[in-house]
């Protein structure tokens, strides 16, 4: 009977290390290098190099508009870089937003290795360098994709936005293995949480969260579980009839109009695109 116990410590113990092991590259898939530019999409930009407070030198883009209707912090997903995202930063651009865009730690042109503790610290000083560089007087959007949705809750649960968007996000880690009793057993093993939900707990400006009802990767329950859970009563959620999750979302006809009527309704009319 000892022994049993002994041997089942040790099992427990081999297999926590090996779901550490691999926790980072279950949840990151990073793509090194610059591949395009925003000068393919014919846009001026900024080429940015921000450090962090644990010396990790991040690249970003700054793609500011004449005359913005707002500013946008974009985070994007877990797959790519800043190039591989880059028609979704040309397509809000072109809509009438500045853009700051910023690879996560081991993306693109970014030193060092993704995890979640260390993409949270991508968030902080991305946020106090558009705070310090960046900022004019037109409102602030915090706006992310799936992994990105988890920083940008985080983020504004930091430094409060004007306003947050989020795209097909998920409450938490271990919802996204509701279905799979083994994934789902071993994720209590894991160190990663990417509690979307519990970031936004202390946020209560306005929120829109969209996400496709075909989405095979983040079931559509989890987007709506973020968004009925979030505080407050300045809101709103679009569901994309038939979007999957790796769909261009912008080239939807409900996906802008919705978009637009969110920030008229907290911004003014003076923020819609003419």
């Amino acid at each position: 009977m000892r022994n049993l116990i002994i041997l089942s410590l040790v099992f427990v113990v081999v297999l926590w290390a090996l779901v550490i092991l691999v926790q980072p590259r279950m949840a990151f898939f990073p793509l090194p290098g610059i591949q395009r530019t925003p000068a393919a999409a014919g846009i001026a930009y900024e080429d940015l190099r921000i450090v962090t407070s644990d010396g990790v030198t991040l690249h970003g883009w700054w793609m500011e508009h004449p005359s913005p209707r707002a500013q946008v912090i974009y985070w994007h997903g877990n797959g790519g870089n800043l190039s591989l995202w880059l028609d979704v930063f040309a397509d809000i651009r072109q809509r009438g937003f500045s853009v700051l865009a910023v690879d996560y730690r081991g993306y693109g042109g970014s030193s060092g290795s993704p995890s979640e503790k260390g993409i949270y610290l991508d968030a902080d000083a991305s946020v106090r360098y558009f705070a310090e560089r960046l900022r004019k007087d037109v409102a602030t959007i915090v706006w992310g994709r799936s992994l990105g949705s988890v920083v940008a809750a985080y983020a504004a649960s930091k430094s409060p936005p004007d306003a947050l968007v989020l795209e097909s996000a998920f409450p938490d880690a271990r919802s996204l293995f509701a279905a799979n009793p083994l994934l789902l057993g071993l994720s209590f093993l894991s160190t990663y949480r990417f509690p979307t939900s519990r970031h936004l707990t202390g946020y209560r400006g306005p929120l829109l969260v969209i996400h496709g009802d075909a989405d095979t990767l983040i079931p559509f329950a989890g987007g709506r579980k973020v968004y009925d859970a979030a505080p407050g009563d300045r809101k709103m959620f679009l569901a994309l009839r038939g979007a999957d999750h790796n769909e261009m979302y912008a080239r939807r006809p409900d996906y802008w109009p919705a978009i637009d009527a969110f920030i008229e309704k907290n911004f003014g009319s003076r923020h819609t695109r003419e």
